[in-house]
């Protein structure tokens, strides 16, 4: 009987090394195969992630820029509270995507609570050492512990630039997309889009709640979350059409910038 039972615990101990191997192979191979990111082109760069500020606020606002291999670094330093850069990963859907870029800028509170948390990810995924879900996990552990806080106040986030390639942020839709869609974020942490009076999914042709956290931290757990109010059609036009330039630059880098005109 007692030699059934080392059998069976060598057995099991040979199986249980099996699995660690292979989760460690799987893991090493997304890590290493899935984490590095191309360098934008610094002047394409800079001009994109300003562009999600309006025209009076970008002479004087700090631009942070991405070494794929170290994280975000401060290209230019402003004075007047407001930072821009291009976002390249987004923790909340576990996934390294190299075609994932949207520019977004932040008031001086939003720089002190909620950057914090795109220049960690973005630092973690450079050093090459972490998978997706072993960055989402530990954002949702920071934030769980009170790392990462909710803003202290009422506050906006410019996103206006001509066009975005990103995630539509509804827990039914997994891939990213290209838009045209400029728009402004007030910071609304813990909301709901029926705090707003919108449907539970919310409505994009007026202000709208989203709050990608809040899908995997549940219902007003995400401390990140924004009222969304889309450009009207006459200034999104404008928008588009004094940075056509911008938008021939980034659709020549990169063929999936390219975007059919007044798409939303």
């Amino acid at each position: 009987m007692n030699n059934v039972i080392r059998s069976a615990k060598k057995r099991g101990h040979a199986l249980s090394v099996l699995v660690i191997l292979f989760i460690t192979a799987q893991s090493f191979a997304q890590k290493h195969a899935d984490w590095e990111l191309e360098k934008i082109p610094v002047n394409l760069e800079t001009d994109f992630a300003l562009s999600a500020l309006p025209p009076q606020l970008r002479h004087d606002a700090t631009v942070y820029l991405l070494d794929p291999k170290k994280g975000y670094y401060i290209a230019h330093k402003g004075s007047n509270g407001f930072i821009c850069f291009v976002t390249r990963t987004e923790w909340e859907w576990a996934e390294f995507r190299k075609d994932d870029a949207a520019a977004i800028s932040y008031d001086a509170e939003g720089a002190k609570t909620i950057f914090p948390v795109y220049m960690d990810v973005a630092a973690m995924r450079a050093t090459g050492k972490f998978t997706p879900l072993q960055i989402k996990n530990i954002v949702i552990d920071r934030i769980r512990k009170g790392i990462y806080k909710a803003p202290a106040r009422t506050g906006i986030s410019y996103m206006l630039a001509p066009v975005m390639r990103s995630y539509p942020g509804k827990p039914d839709h997994h891939d990213v997309m290209t838009m045209n869609m400029p728009h402004y974020m007030f910071y609304a942490p813990y909301l709901t889009n029926t705090d707003i009076g919108n449907i539970p999914n919310g409505q994009a042709d007026g202000p709208f709640v989203i709050n990608p956290a809040a899908l995997f931290l549940g219902e007003r757990k995400g401390p990140f979350g924004y009222i969304i109010l889309p450009a009207g059609a006459a200034e999104r036009a404008k928008i588009i059409s004094e940075n056509k330039g911008l938008l021939k630059r980034l659709a020549d880098y990169k063929s999936y910038f390219k975007v059919e005109p007044h798409t939303m």
